[in-house]
Parts: C-alpha cells; sequence; structure tokens
C-alpha cells in the first residue's frame, strides 16, 4: 500500500466516487487526513467485501443447496447497495460539515447522515444471515468463505450501529438508534453461531 497521501478532496470535487476508486487509492484516501471518507463509508465497504464473497460461495454451492441461485442474486443486490451506501455516506457527512463550517447548528444535518448508516446496518445484516446460511448449507469447501463474510457483515452492520448512534446522540430515544442496534445485534449473533 502506498505510504503517500494523494488528495482524496481532488477526486470527490472532480466528481470520482470512491467506490469507483481502485482499492489502493480509497485506502489512501480513507488514511488521508480528510474527513471523508471515513467510517461510514469503511462500514460500507466492509458489508460490500461480505456481499461480494457471500456472491461467490453462493454461486459455487449450486447442487449443495436449492436457494443458491436466489441467495446469488439478493447478495448481488446487496452488493450494489452496499456501493452506493460507500458515497452516499461521505455526500451526507459532508453536508454536516458545511453546517458546522457556517456556523449553523448541525442537528438536522446529523439526523439526516444517520439514515446512511442506518442503511449499512440494515444492509449488512442481511448479507450476514445469507453468508450465515450459506456457511450452514453451502457448499462445504466455501463453509470458510461464507463464515468470512459473515463476520465482515456483522462487522459493518456493529460500525454502522455505532455511527447511527453517535450521530444522534442528541435524540437517544430516536426510534433509528434501536433499529440500527437490533441490526447489529442480529448480525453479531448469526456470524458468532457460525464459528
Amino acid at each position: 500500500m502506498s505510504t503517500r497521501h494523494p488528495r482524496p478532496s481532488a477526486a470527490a470535487e472532480e466528481g470520482e466516487p470512491f467506490s469507483a476508486m481502485a482499492l489502493p487509492r480509497f485506502l489512501d484516501a480513507l488514511a488521508a487526513p480528510t474527513p471523508a471518507p471515513g467510517g461510514g463509508s469503511a462500514a460500507a465497504l466492509c458489508v460490500a467485501v461480505a456481499a461480494a464473497l457471500a456472491t461467490m460461495a453462493a454461486r459455487l454451492s449450486q447442487g449443495h443447496t436449492g436457494r443458491a441461485g436466489e441467495v446469488a442474486a439478493e447478495c448481488v443486490s446487496l452488493l450494489a447497495r452496499a456501493t452506493a451506501l460507500c458515497d452516499q455516506d461521505a455526500s451526507s457527512f459532508s453536508a454536516v460539515m458545511a453546517a458546522r463550517r457556517d456556523g449553523r447548528r448541525d442537528d438536522d444535518a446529523l439526523s439526516a447522515a444517520a439514515e446512511v448508516p442506518l442503511a449499512v446496518a440494515e444492509c449488512g445484516a442481511r448479507v450476514a444471515g445469507l453468508a450465515a446460511g450459506l456457511g450452514e448449507d453451502g457448499n462445504p469447501a466455501l463453509r470458510g468463505d461464507a463464515c468470512t463474510a459473515a463476520l465482515l457483515a456483522a462487522a459493518g452492520a456493529e460500525s454502522a450501529a455505532i455511527l447511527v448512534r453517535i450521530n444522534l446522540a442528541a435524540h437517544p430515544d430516536d426510534g433509528r438508534v434501536a433499529r440500527a442496534g437490533a441490526c447489529a445485534r442480529h448480525a453479531r449473533g448469526v456470524a458468532a453461531g457460525l464459528v
């Protein structure tokens, strides 16, 4: 991995989405001293990697489970969703930073920014469940891949749930905090059941 810090903000100004960057470049952007991409984009990427791995495991589980094709199709959809959330997180956090820069209260921006990590947590919980099913019923030669996918999805869901809680710290009774937490607990539970 490169140790230099490219100008990720310049890439964003040029309109290049983080999800379109080559992995080493995205990792450099993540390590750069800029606010975005940050934890939300990293959580979404974690879920996207999990969905990609679960897709592979499902596609190679034909003949082992009757739902392999259906699971693969859903994982492809979740992969696309998580990839899009990687960029959406950076955009929503930019609105928070703009509110702070303009001296405005950032409660509304933080509330809006909680939507993206909530979606990441929901996506991660679903990927973890699908991967866990593949770990149990899929191709036994790919159990390690399915377990890895479930654990990565759970990590992404838990990270996203923490971000929801942080973004909504001024509103701890907001139902999105509980929803994100439930997704993280579900993902953690199904992943732990495999190891």
